[in-house]
């Protein structure tokens, strides 16, 4: 399998809108390219070909442009916060061609509050046909010839979900935007080939994971190799890079491995 980090920062990217000059880039080196974070989301790939995308973020379009991907063949969601679905019409060319909507998966709240904030996707409207077929995760366990298992992960006061995609023996996690550890979590992320994890900072944080929780969730799970997104104006990639153990990666744009 293989995984491609499409987008690997916070809600407001980095860098941020404002400062003094109207760009923020924080301790972020501007001359690094991988410290030019857009929105997270990623895609998952198995040797047929076969593509899931996990969310939409509001970069969606530059994302897929820049790496080159013109389809998908279903799409997941972790929750439904705007900087993971607000890039959702983007779809909307990757309809096209297609004898039917995108197949499109997401937990039971986050059904009901995409349903009722972009009704039109999933259910056409003024001649335009339906972008994509939503549907509850309780009602799936493979997809594509993906394996797929998934639990709830405390989100501050929200949730948001895990996700492990298993395809010929190798397993693929994803567990972004989480404020806590659960046992549930554990159970779905153990042993992952390839875990990408939630790191927005160094210090604790009330809805993200920091990157202590961060490191924590990888020796927990065991994982053979884990990447850190979700990342600040804070998180220098080559700083972050020297200060991680060996087996951790630092994410960014554009990021490919292979399970």
């Amino acid at each position: 399998m293989k995984v491609t980090l499409l987008g690997s920062g916070t809600s407001t990217g980095v860098p941020r809108l404002g400062g003094e000059e109207g760009v923020d880039w924080g301790l972020c080196d501007p001359a690094d390219p991988r410290n030019r974070r857009s929105r997270v989301s990623i895609l998952v790939e198995n040797d047929a070909g076969k593509r899931l995308l996990v969310d939409t973020s509001p970069d969606l379009r530059s994302q897929l442009l820049a790496c080159e991907i013109g389809r998908i063949d279903a799409v997941f969601w972790t929750h439904d916060h705007a900087d993971h679905c607000h890039g959702l019409d983007d779809l909307r060319p990757l309809r096209y061609g297609r004898g039917g909507p995108i197949p499109g998966y997401a937990g039971t709240e986050t059904v009901r509050r995409l349903r009722q904030r972009f009704g039109y996707v999933f259910a056409g409207q003024y001649g335009y046909p339906t972008i994509v077929a939503l549907d509850d995760l309780q009602n799936l366990r493979i997809c594509e010839g993906f394996g797929i298992d998934h639990c709830q992960m405390p989100h501050g006061p929200a949730q948001s979900t895990a996700y492990r995609f298993d395809c010929d023996g190798k397993a693929i996690g994803y567990a972004t935007d989480f404020s806590e550890i659960t046992d549930d979590m554990l159970d779905v992320l153990d042993g992952c080939d390839i875990l990408v994890v939630d790191c927005l900072r160094r210090e604790p944080h009330p809805t993200h994971a920091h990157l202590g929780m961060a490191l924590e969730l990888v020796a927990a799970t065991q994982a053979d190799r884990a990447v850190l997104t979700h990342l600040d104006k804070s998180m220098d990639y080559q700083t972050l890079s020297g200060e991680v153990p060996a087996g951790v990666l630092v994410g960014f744009d554009g990021m490919v491995l292979l399970a």
